[in-house]
């Protein structure tokens, strides 16, 4: 396309806009809605996410061994459940570690007065175990059952319950987050071509003309397209100044106002969050007033 008929196309798009103006604002104003709620539910979601990672790694699986076994089988072991994927961290307690980690929580005050009482004698002698965290919680059923089938293993201790709530949890917040997106998506695609079927209606005999002149198709549906693209642009930038806005103050009265989620969760920073919605959201503005132009121009625009 020369240079003239881009610059003419951007005129008519930013005119059909103007002439317009109710239905594009209203356009706008559904992509905003859409963007500023989608904003909304990918901080949330990304922040959960962070949540579940840190309390993934609270959820552990405990493998104890037979008695007696020898260090060469414990590090064996150790060495066939490091190769499977669903292994996120793996830490060996030894006999002695698991001891002391025990007297300290259980005598507290009185933990070097146990220490001493028992000094040579390890009442959890046999209490040797690696501590296992997981990738994937939801895989933890079928991980276990591997583990129970390892020789030189004796009992597996596990937090089923716990890591069952977490998946479910995630799901849920997942698909409900997809769908309304997808709802909301689909109310601005229609809105959008609501807008360009007017502006299509408006012109149809200046359109007629251009095509009895020898206008190529491409020729008249630019300006749609341009108005489309803009009307998408607009309506994805004002959401993410809302969100910008909005993410330092929520952050700042939560952790102010709730010590118990500020000393055991740190929300992810907004510059790491930006970096992915910002391009995120100006990709799915554009490409909704885009595929709103398109869709419009081919069923309207008998050309």
């Amino acid at each position: 396309m020369r240079i003239s008929s881009l610059l003419y196309s951007i005129r008519q798009g930013l005119k059909n806009i103007r002439r317009n103006l109710l239905f594009s604002l209203a356009s706008v104003g559904t992509i905003v809605s859409c963007l500023f709620l989608f904003g909304i539910f990918y901080c949330i979601i990304v922040n959960f996410r962070e949540a579940m990672n840190d309390l993934k790694n609270t959820v552990t699986i405990s493998v104890f061994f037979d008695e007696g076994i020898s260090q060469e089988n414990i590090n064996l072991i150790g060495g066939q459940i490091r190769l499977r994927d669903e292994v996120n961290t793996m830490d060996f307690i030894s006999a002695d570690e698991a001891w002391e980690n025990y007297a300290r929580e259980r005598y507290q005050d009185n933990y070097e007065a146990a220490m001493a009482s028992f000094a040579g004698d390890n009442p959890l002698a046999n209490s040797a175990s690696y501590e296992i965290t997981m990738t994937d919680l939801s895989n933890q059923a079928e991980f276990v059952n591997y583990l129970e089938s390892l020789d030189g293993v004796r009992k597996i201790r596990t937090s089923q319950v716990t890591a069952d709530g977490i998946s479910a949890l995630s799901s849920v917040v997942s698909y409900a987050s997809i769908g309304i997106i997808a709802i909301l998506l689909f109310v601005s695609i229609f809105l959008i071509s609501n807008t360009i079927t007017i502006g299509i209606t408006v012109r149809k005999e200046e359109i007629a003309i251009m095509k009895l002149i020898g206008a190529t198709n491409f020729f008249v549906r630019a300006p749609f397209i341009v108005e489309g693209v803009v009307i998408g642009l607009v309506g994805s930038l004002i959401p993410l100044a809302l969100v910008w806005l909005m993410y330092d103050k929520v952050v700042s009265y939560v952790v102010g106002r709730f010590n118990v989620i500020s000393n055991n969760f740190a929300f992810v920073p907004i510059d790491e969050l930006f970096s992915v919605l910002i391009p995120i959201s100006a990709i799915i503005g554009i490409g909704l007033g885009l595929i709103g132009s398109l869709v419009t121009t081919r069923k309207h625009l008998k050309v």
